[in-house]
């Protein structure tokens, strides 16, 4: 376990924005890196971050820390790809101590499914409870396509391994036009088949790519509607604290999730903000205004420094983003890549 004098989790007082919304959600990316490609996340020829630009995962686990002592109850760690960080399940068994003491309720994790095979049940010891597996297509050509160096076989491994540990999965996909739109029932049923939940989310433009996003851009009003035709979709109230809005699919009993940044946003009740693995705190996903807390965790032993920078950042958090896709806008929204930010 990482060893440090530890921040006391005890009467912080919670961190809260402009606009009344307390900040109980972490996005914690400990790694740019991914053994995918995926076309509309980033590049092929991608130049990554050097090593001493990354936060330690000591330092991650002290900056998680100062989060849970100002009332963040659910950290989801992210990336690039998460697993492929070194030694990264000594990170997952520092925080566990945090659930034991019921100082944070969840940790979660967001993974491309390669490296589930090997730390599926790791995870669970260490108290994760479900994950996000991101996969937007179940045609094994499609996913090489898609990731350029992606195995489905592997992942689907993966994803046998997390549930044969205990672990609740919730598949991602996201909606690309002229892709995977004739996969949409298919992988509902595969997906309700076994117990899981599916969402759909719209591409997102952080970063440049190769190709114009407005050619991978499919609505999720189409979606909807498209469904519509094979299933009954009954509107429920349930949340995962993310951004996600679920109906039930009547025909299946499974829930079904959309994330639609472009079509209609999630910004009124948005409780999270992303720390990059540079430790870069990004108060809005669709924003570029941000905090350094990698100088302040690094200035002092101490963590005032760092306590200092998080309530000035918070106090600039925004109503919303701005993202727009469209012909006349050629530039992505924002310039970081995905991969960079946290997914």
């Amino acid at each position: 376990m990482i060893q440090r004098s530890e921040t006391s989790l005890l009467g912080g007082t919670p961190l809260v924005d402009p606009f009344g919304r307390a900040i109980t959600y972490i996005r914690l990316s400990v790694t740019d890196r991914c053994d995918f490609r995926c076309v509309y996340c980033m590049s092929e020829d991608m130049n990554f971050l050097p090593k001493r630009d990354l936060l330690t995962l000591e330092e991650l686990d002290r900056l998680s820390t100062a989060f849970v002592s100002r009332g963040t109850k659910k950290i989801r760690v992210t990336g690039g790809e998460p697993l492929v960080r070194r030694d990264i399940m000594t990170l997952f068994r520092s925080l566990s101590r945090h659930l034991a003491t019921g100082a944070l309720e969840e940790i979660t994790v967001t993974t491309n499914g390669s490296q589930l095979a090997k730390y599926a049940q790791e995870l669970a010891d260490c108290g994760v409870k479900r994950i996000n597996v991101s996969l937007d297509t179940l045609e094994a050509d499609r996913f090489r396509t898609i990731t350029r160096w992606g195995d489905l076989s592997k992942v689907l491994a993966g994803i046998d391994a997390a549930q044969k540990a205990g672990l609740a999965i919730k598949i991602n996909a996201v909606a690309l036009q002229n892709f995977n739109e004739d996969e949409f029932e298919k992988m509902i049923r595969w997906a309700h088949g076994r117990d899981m939940d599916l969402t759909f989310i719209e591409v997102m433009p952080l970063g440049e790519v190769d190709g114009q996003r407005v050619d991978q851009y499919l609505p999720l009003s189409r979606v909807k509607a498209q469904l519509l035709d094979s299933f009954h979709l009954d509107d429920i109230d349930y949340q995962t604290g993310g951004p996600a809005r679920y109906v039930r699919v009547r025909e299946t009993g499974g829930r079904l999730g959309f994330i639609t940044p472009l079509t209609h946003n999630f910004c009124e009740s948005c409780n999270r903000v992303r720390v990059t693995c540079t430790g870069t705190l990004y108060m809005c996903l669709g924003q570029e205004d941000a905090a350094d807390l990698r100088g302040a965790l690094r200035s002092s032993e101490s963590d005032g420094p760092l306590m200092a920078e998080l309530e000035r950042a918070i106090l600039r958090k925004p109503k919303g983003h701005d993202f727009i896709i469209d012909r006349t806008t050629r530039q992505p929204a924002v310039s970081r890549h995905m991969s960079v930010t946290g997914g």
